[in-house]
């Protein structure tokens, strides 16, 4: 499984940098490290993380952009977001895949906002950067579903046998 993430990740991280980097002049990093979160080479695996990294960036994004643009890019509202988010996350959209994902993104959000110190600045960057996370999510799936098609990954050694099945 090893070699077959490591080919999967290399294939993606060219990819990606391919897109941001050479056509799109943007730093591929936020794409490239949610890629390697969504990649696996068991393709049903990487499906998982990839909804669950969806879903939960999306409620990130949400309450961190609720939070900057209700009141203004300050630090003391980068632990109200991520704690929103993560309130949001498991008690209410309830996707327990990749749930950490929720904060983390508020906090993309948020950072961005600090960053430009401006709340249009930061939700214009925080969307930039969400899309590049979730760019990152589909090439890590879509470079999964590819690698596994072209080289399978061999059978599981079969397991000890159960008493009484011989």
């Amino acid at each position: 499984n090893g070699v077959h993430l490591a080919a999967n990740v290399f294939v993606a991280t060219v990819l990606l940098w391919l897109l941001l980097r050479t056509w799109a002049d943007l730093n591929p990093i936020w794409a490239i490290s949610s890629m390697v979160a969504a990649s696996d080479p068991v393709v049903k695996q990487a499906a998982k993380t990839f909804r669950g990294r969806i879903v939960n960036s999306l409620v990130g994004s949400a309450v961190g952009m609720l939070v900057l643009l209700v009141e203004g890019p300050s630090a003391w509202q980068l632990p109200i977001a991520m704690s929103a988010a993560v309130i949001v996350s498991s008690y209410i959209v309830r996707q327990p895949t990749m749930f950490r994902q929720a904060p983390i993104t508020a906090a993309i959000v948020i950072a961005a906002g600090l960053e430009k110190h401006s709340k249009l600045s930061g939700v214009e960057l925080g969307v930039r950067r969400v899309g590049e996370v979730l760019l990152g999510c589909l090439v890590g799936v879509l470079v999964s579903w590819v690698m596994a098609r072209l080289w399978p990954l061999p059978p599981p050694p079969p397991g000890p046998a159960k008493p009484g099945s011989a």
